[in-house]
């Protein structure tokens, strides 16, 4: 399957924030290798004005998922922090949208769609097809596929473009019986 980039796709990248790095408070193996892979879909889209999306978690320091609070997280993502800051090697254009999830501290929010105005943006900008990379694959990533797969979009999983915490092949085989496809970067053509 050949993915061809037009004014109907928008890019997501979920959660590429340090304290996800190897480094980080919660570490997702080997997610800064996937940088570069972002990097090579940051240019086509960006060289082809086509929308590109950001998720963080932008957390409060009480939030809900936080084992303080009784939940199974270590903290992470505090807003305003250098843990919440986007990888430094990842080109996030001035121009993409930057969308920030699990700021409400009683609420949990892996997708990036949940609490936010990603939706909105989408449906405004006529995007159809969304194309989705990130961190974790099991987590955020899925849950941000299965959300856009809800509200009706056209959903590819960048395969190549992911890394999970543990069960990704589980998510993504998930993923697709819910509709998701698959593609790696010699299958998306500006």
């Amino acid at each position: 399957m050949v993915i061809k980039l037009d004014r109907s796709c928008a890019l997501v990248i979920v959660d590429m924030q340090n304290d996800f790095m190897p480094t980080g408070t919660l570490p997702v193996p080997d997610a800064d290798k996937i940088v570069p892979v972002l990097n090579k879909y940051i240019d086509m889209f960006a060289s082809n004005k086509l929308h590109i999306f950001a998720t963080r978690d932008w957390h409060p320091p009480n939030h809900i998922s936080f084992k303080q609070r009784g939940g199974v997280w270590s903290m992470h993502c505090l807003k305003d922090t250098m843990g919440a800051e986007f990888h430094n090697d990842l080109k996030i254009p001035r121009s993409a949208r930057i969308i920030s999830k699990g700021i409400d501290a009683n609420k949990e929010s892996y997708s990036g769609f949940e609490g936010t105005d990603l939706a909105k943006k989408l449906e405004q900008n006529n995007i159809k097809h969304v194309l989705i990379g990130g961190v974790a694959t099991d987590y955020c990533v899925k849950s941000t596929a299965l959300d856009a797969i809800k509200l009706g979009f056209d959903v590819v999983l960048l395969e190549d473009a992911v890394k999970g915490i543990k069960d990704s092949n589980g998510a993504i085989k998930e993923m697709q019986s819910k509709g998701v496809k698959i593609a790696s970067i010699n299958k998306v053509k500006d």
